[in-house]
């Protein structure tokens, strides 16, 4: 809605909060919200939120607000019939209920399609909302938020959900959580060549916050590989790559392991299958691919077909234009629609860019 700002300040005095309770809940200032009020900023998906927790029992207003200003793109009427029937009627998970729901949107967002993880998902997230109310709370909703961002259909808007993840993880204090949320936002935008410097900004917050091994620094550490060979710096690309492969040993993931917050051996492999496919190194690009298709359980057919566009793209880098191109299109179409994702759709992207440079 354009006026969501004029809505903001309406439901805000309506309720009797004050701007300085609003600023409590973000990193945003009153100066900054009251500004968000006339219109001069954005209301961001944390500052809706922020607003609709300070709202109190005011149900509808929250409901609306939300609507408006993190559901609307998808179904939501939908999504507000089943997160407030959910809420309205008492019902609270534990903390731990909360993690294990978050770790099953983890593993199914590798193996069903994005659409319907999505409305599922985002139907959560309205009830999490409204019991923010421990640090442990606060990580296991980054988390959420994070995987969020990655059903969502374009970059801009994943940014906006990465953004949001990032404050709901430092609200939390928990550090493993803060890098985590930053490397995997920063690979994922990365790995799809999108939005390099904001990649660039989350993978240096990542591996400045903490220099310990985990799967968060490994992510924001093949990201910055990613940058580099996105910015034709080939030596700058080996050279992150070569650290993260050294973080892998000591935190790598289990071989067996499914979810989006793990990172197995055939998963390292095929964050670098594409590494090496962007730079034009076909040995390397070759060894990876074979270990990711070797390595990756059989369930997982989203990521076979990253594999094949990821040969497409070697193909185009080493001239053949024309069969790179033809093979991308048809790895894509082989594919069933809803098993397509974002990244998907952004790899098959760089190969027709490829593709077209060399002609």
């Amino acid at each position: 809605m354009d006026d969501l700002g004029a809505q903001l300040r309406h439901a805000r005095i309506e309720a009797g909060v004050t701007l300085a309770s609003i600023a409590a809940r973000t990193c945003y200032s009153a100066s900054h919200l009251s500004n968000v009020e006339a219109g001069r900023r954005t209301a961001t998906p944390d500052i809706v939120l922020a607003y609709a927790r300070a709202l109190g029992d005011a149900d509808v207003r929250r409901r609306d607000l939300l609507a408006a200003a993190t559901i609307g793109p998808i179904a939501a009427n939908e999504l507000i019939r089943s997160g407030f029937t959910a809420a309205l009627a008492g019902r609270r998970d534990s903390e731990d209920r909360w993690r294990d729901r978050v770790d099953q949107y983890g593993r199914d967002y590798m193996e069903i399609g994005a659409e319907s993880l999505q409305t599922r998902l985002a139907g959560d997230l309205v009830v999490m909302q409204q019991q923010l109310d421990s640090p442990t709370m606060w990580a296991t909703a980054a988390r959420a938020l994070t995987t969020y961002g990655k059903t969502t259909k374009d970059p801009a808007e994943a940014i906006g959900w990465y953004d949001t993840a990032r404050i709901a993880a430092d609200r939390s204090g928990d550090l493993a959580v803060r890098v985590w949320v930053r490397g995997r936002a920063a690979i994922a935008l990365a790995y799809e060549g999108a939005a390099l410097p904001v990649a660039t900004r989350y993978a240096d917050e990542a591996i400045a916050l903490s220099d310990r091994p985990s799967l968060g620094r490994l992510q924001a550490l093949m990201a910055r590989a990613h940058i580099a060979a996105g910015r034709k710096d080939i030596a700058g690309a080996i050279a992150a790559d070569e650290d993260a492969r050294r973080v892998f040993d000591l935190t790598g993931s289990p071989d067996g392991e499914i979810s989006d917050a793990a990172v197995p051996a055939w998963r390292m492999a095929t964050f670098r299958s594409m590494l090496y496919a962007r730079l034009g190194m076909v040995a390397p690009g070759e060894q990876a691919q074979t270990d990711a298709d070797r390595l990756r359980p059989a369930s997982l057919t989203r990521f076979a077909t990253h594999i094949e566009l990821h040969r497409a793209l070697m193909m185009t880098r080493a001239g053949d234009c024309a069969g790179g191109l033809t093979y991308a299109r048809r790895a894509w179409t082989t594919l069933p629609a809803d098993r397509r994702s974002q990244t998907l759709g952004l790899v098959l992207r760089e190969v027709e860019r490829a593709a077209r440079q060399s002609y």
